[in-house]
């Protein structure tokens, strides 16, 4: 399903499209290949889908308007079933086998760990729609993201607790074997700490773990004004329900992990009253995110998250930077991607720092009648 633009978009991004279709005639009619990896089936699968969806409308509305470089984007989706290992194989498929100039993916910063290496060895552009481990980028000069780091939201979350929350005892919980959950856990305990506040307990558990009781019963006997969760939405949700069945009513909190409409689908009213920051709000009333909103639901019936948003974002920044090397090789491309400034993105606007990572702007959610609101939005 294609979509006419003209009337919808806001004026820079119509501009930005007008752009990108109109770009170069010289090179060959045949598809621009471009590689995509992404947890569409198993645990992560709810960020996976809609950050898939998201990616899919972004090169429908570009192809739609005559593609990039007068080419038409060919979007390979490979699915990593959430497992690990598996991103790292899937990519090496997409690269060697069926020939992608660049790479979309991933959301979980775990897969995109595996994967980036594999992507750096063969010198292709990968840009991670919302994997915020501060690590996934150090891997090589290949490798970029469209969201925020976890050291940002860390400091978000830490500023959040001391100064909305005006929590001063914290108790974590982390997710010990996943990368995201550790890399957040500690930029919150360091500038927690460093604004004067005390990390009470610090409890850990193992990816897929169901029962939290021990945890939570040491953290209860703790007495923290708190608990700040950095796993994922899964976990999340199970260990606020625990909490509230063991007469923890404290305030629960976490990162964009719980970003997810599973959360509210498994914590129920459990999870009433809790907070997470992210990447991005539908209930943002910019132009650009309401016409966003609008173009999402005509094409997938549902309300676009955090993760759809980054999704649709990546493609573009990408179909951007390919527009301005004027060409798909990847050593131009790479640099384009560098030169990235001030882009007009759905989830704000993004720079590429020196670091290759996009400076830009997080918002803080809770969950109030089963539906999550925006509460405020952080800059960098």
């Amino acid at each position: 399903m294609h979509h006419t633009l003209r009337s919808s978009l806001p004026l820079a991004a119509a501009a930005l499209l007008a752009l990108l279709s109109a770009s170069c005639s010289k090179t060959p009619s045949s598809t621009i290949r471009i590689g995509e990896y992404a947890s569409l089936t198993g645990k992560e699968a709810a960020y996976g889908e809609t950050s898939h969806k998201g990616i899919l409308l972004a090169v429908e509305e570009l192809n739609a308007r005559g593609g990039v470089l007068g080419r038409p984007l060919e979007l390979l989706t490979e699915d990593n079933q959430s497992k690990q290992g598996e991103s790292a194989t899937v990519v090496k498929k997409l690269i060697t086998r069926d020939q992608a100039v660049a790479l979309l993916g991933e959301v979980a910063s775990i897969r995109s760990l595996e994967a980036a290496p594999v992507a750096q060895h063969y010198g292709i552009p990968m840009v991670s729609s919302a994997s915020v481990n501060t690590k996934v980028t150090e891997v090589g000069d290949c490798i970029f993201r469209v969201c925020f780091v976890d050291s940002f939201q860390g400091r978000v979350l830490a500023k959040f607790a001391l100064d909305h929350l005006h929590a001063r005892r914290v108790a974590i919980v982390t997710s010990v074997s996943n990368a995201y959950s550790v890399g957040m856990t500690r930029i919150f305990t360091e500038n927690f700490t460093a604004g004067g506040g005390t990390i009470v307990a610090d409890q850990k558990y193992s990816e897929g773990d169901k029962d939290f009781r021990a945890q939570l019963t040491a953290i209860k006997a703790a007495s923290p004004d708190a608990i700040i969760a950095t796993g994922y939405y899964t976990e999340a949700a199970l260990l606020c329900k625990q909490a509230r069945s063991l007469g923890l009513t404290l305030p629960i909190f976490g990162g964009d992990g719980w970003d997810a409409p599973a959360l509210i689908e498994i914590g129920g009213d459990a999870v009433e009253g809790t907070y997470f920051s992210t990447h991005y709000s539908p209930d943002n009333p910019s132009a650009e995110v309401q016409q966003f909103n609008q173009r999402y639901r005509a094409r997938w019936g549902a309300v676009p998250d955090a993760w759809a948003a980054l999704g649709y974002d990546s493609a573009l920044v990408l179909a951007d930077a390919l527009a301005r090397a004027g060409t798909t090789e990847p050593h131009a491309l790479r640099a384009a991607l560098v030169a990235t400034k001030n882009f007009p993105a759905v989830t704000g606007r993004i720079t590429i720092d020196a670091q290759r990572n996009a400076s830009k702007s997080a918002v803080i959610l809770t969950v109030k009648n089963g539906k999550y609101q925006f509460v405020t939005s952080v800059a960098p």
